[in-house]
């Protein structure tokens, strides 16, 4: 197992960070490294700017405008995004719908909507989740029944991030209801949101922030063309899909920016000269985490490593960088509030000094990292099953 980097990758590092120095606009990084919101705007913005440097979508191969970059090329890529402070273009579309239209998808469908992906002209987002069917993904009940050259959906989707911002969904749909497993009868469809019988509507979440969406969908016609792989063989594609985007939970660049920041917060000196971080308890924990972030990298360093030997995408026990990642991610938001102090409230205070008014609503949007992409206790289950034979 190799687990370093040769020369022509440390090289591939070094392009990567002085591009990201040249041209990461200041404003977004700032909206970044201080935890505000973007907008559609901002997310476009960026996206353009990568395209015009052929790096929007790292992942795909050249023949469809991609990279066609190895994995460990596109791994040293998105770890130096996060350690930048670079926003992360919103995956529903570059990793997750595309590849699955590479894999899955028609000629004419890639022709349709590939170029579209890459160069954002079209905002992607994912249509899982229902009441009653998040962790359980397969106890979905949105309903698209066959009529003619059409299909007709009803149902909801919840928990839709970015659907106030979309132009497409894919959605998971059940097309045979009296399938023996409930597995089975679903379908992948793609469906334009402007179509009639599409309504968004907000889900305002605890940190008070607009993220996430109900979307409602009452008699939408959609054309038989935007079916993906078989009819009722859409659990396939999901499968598929979910594993790509379990890969990338583990977001250690991003960690490695966070756990400085939370190192430079906890140093600052106090009244009386001393500083957190001088707290042997407090400085335990520090030393925890970044422990296990270590831990977590060279993990995703193996399965990058066995995935380039193999040409084979992830199996089910990549569901541990998704664990591992999250609560990482979590510690660190834990940490920063104790760092912080009465300085973490989301509304002024008295207390003068430098007052961090959105670290309470980052650790507040944090608590769904362990539950988005499948809970880790649905992931623990599936690396008991499918990877332990449990």
């Amino acid at each position: 197992m190799d687990l370093s980097y040769c020369a022509d990758e440390l090289q591939f590092r070094s392009e990567v960070r002085q591009w990201l120095a040249a041209n990461l606009p200041g404003d977004l990084r700032d909206k970044v490294v201080t935890y505000q919101p973007l907008d559609r705007a901002d997310y476009i913005r960026w996206h353009k700017i990568l395209d015009a440097k052929g790096w929007s979508v790292p992942n795909w191969p050249a023949e469809w405008g991609g990279t066609g970059w190895d994995l460990v090329r596109r791994y040293i890529f998105e770890e130096e995004f996060g350690l930048a402070g670079a926003p992360a273009l919103p995956p529903l579309g570059p990793n997750m719908c595309g590849p699955v239209l590479m894999r899955f998808g028609t000629d004419a469908q890639k022709k349709r909507f590939l170029p579209r992906i890459r160069s954002g002209d079209d905002f992607w987002v994912q249509g899982y989740s229902e009441p009653g069917a998040g962790s359980d993904l397969a106890a979905l009940r949105t309903r698209a029944q066959r009529s003619g050259d059409r299909f007709v959906v009803n149902g909801q989707k919840t928990w839709t991030s970015y659907g106030h911002f979309g132009d497409w969904i894919f959605c998971l749909v059940r097309t045979n209801p009296a399938a023996s497993r409930k597995q089975d009868g679903i379908s992948f469809l793609l469906i334009d949101m402007k179509t009639p019988g599409v309504s968004v509507r907000p889900l305002i979440l605890m940190d008070g922030g607009h993220e996430v969406n109900e979307v409602f969908l009452e008699d939408v016609e959609v054309p038989a063309e935007n079916l993906v792989f078989e009819e009722n063989q859409g659990w396939t594609v999901a499968k598929y899909l979910l594993n790509h985007e379990r890969m990338g939970s583990a977001r250690v660049g991003a960690s490695r920016r966070e756990l400085g920041a939370l190192r430079a917060r906890a140093a600052r000196e106090c009244k009386d000269g001393s500083s957190l971080l001088q707290d042997p308890r407090f400085r335990d924990k520090v030393s925890r985490v970044e422990i296990e972030l270590t831990a977590l990298e060279l993990t995703a360093l193996r399965f990058l490593d066995r995935m380039r030997k193999s040409g084979k995408p992830p199996g089910a026990d990549v569901s541990m960088l998704k664990i591992k990642g999250t609560e990482i991610q979590q510690q660190i938001t834990e940490l920063m509030m104790q760092a912080a102090g009465p300085r973490a409230q989301p509304m002024p205070t008295n207390i003068g000094g430098i007052v961090d008014s959105r670290l309470a609503s980052r650790y507040c949007n944090f608590r769904k990292a362990s539950i988005f992409s499948g809970t880790n206790e649905i992931q623990r289950n599936i690396i008991a099953k499918m990877a332990l034979g449990l």
